[in-house]
């Protein structure tokens, strides 16, 4: 098999996940749908706001980052991530870029 430049894409299947959130919560995720309604001129409902604000709260996290870069070379082992022919591999959660 060929070895590829691009990694094989990650699963794009989305999860429902289910969550009970808090009275106080609640209205701060409306007041953001409003603040963003006035920002962008575009009314979106919460549920489809809350996956990219929860990816955005996760990849600005640093200590998560951190955490996560410690984790993945012991899941992966030693020799991954490296290809003799196209040099460090591209993870599956990183954007591809083309020119």
């Amino acid at each position: 098999m060929p070895e590829l430049k691009l990694g094989k894409l990650p699963d794009r299947k989305p999860v429902k996940i289910t969550i009970m959130a808090s009275a106080t919560l609640d209205k701060k995720l409306h007041s953001y749908a409003e603040a963003y309604r006035a920002a962008y001129g575009e009314d979106e409902k919460v549920g489809d706001l809350i996956p990219f604000m929860l990816e955005q709260f996760l990849d600005g996290d640093r200590g998560f980052a951190k955490a996560r870069k410690v984790a993945e070379p012991a899941k992966d082992g030693p020799t991954a991530g490296t290809s003799a022919r196209t040099g460090p591999k591209r993870r599956d959660n990183q954007p591809s870029t083309v020119s």
